[in-house]
């Protein structure tokens, strides 16, 4: 198992969540060895979006799918561009 989490600082949370809800979550259910997306309001404008594939490429895909989403739908939303972090999963602990 592989995850991506992309840390964004945002202009309007409830407008970005509102977008990826809307627009986004479909979009990356398609891709290939798809796990979960989980998207984090931290609070004063932090915004956290983890994704989780079977696979590094699973993974990739659906972060190139985020990037260019951002760019072409919610750049307006967001200040930069995400810190970024991905790999391995190495630890997996579930109820």
């Amino acid at each position: 198992m592989h995850a991506a989490i992309r840390m964004y600082r945002v202009t309007d949370m409830e407008a970005f969540v509102d977008k990826v809800e809307q627009e986004f979550v479909s979009q990356v259910r398609t891709v290939d060895g798809f796990v979960g997306y989980y998207l984090i309001d931290g609070g004063e404008g932090s915004a956290t979006a983890v994704t989780v594939g079977e696979t590094r490429p699973a993974v990739d895909a659906a972060s190139a799918q985020a990037e260019d989403w951002v760019v072409a739908n919610a750049a307006h939303l967001v200040e930069s561009a995400p810190d970024i972090t991905a790999g391995e999963v190495r630890i997996h602990v579930e109820r």
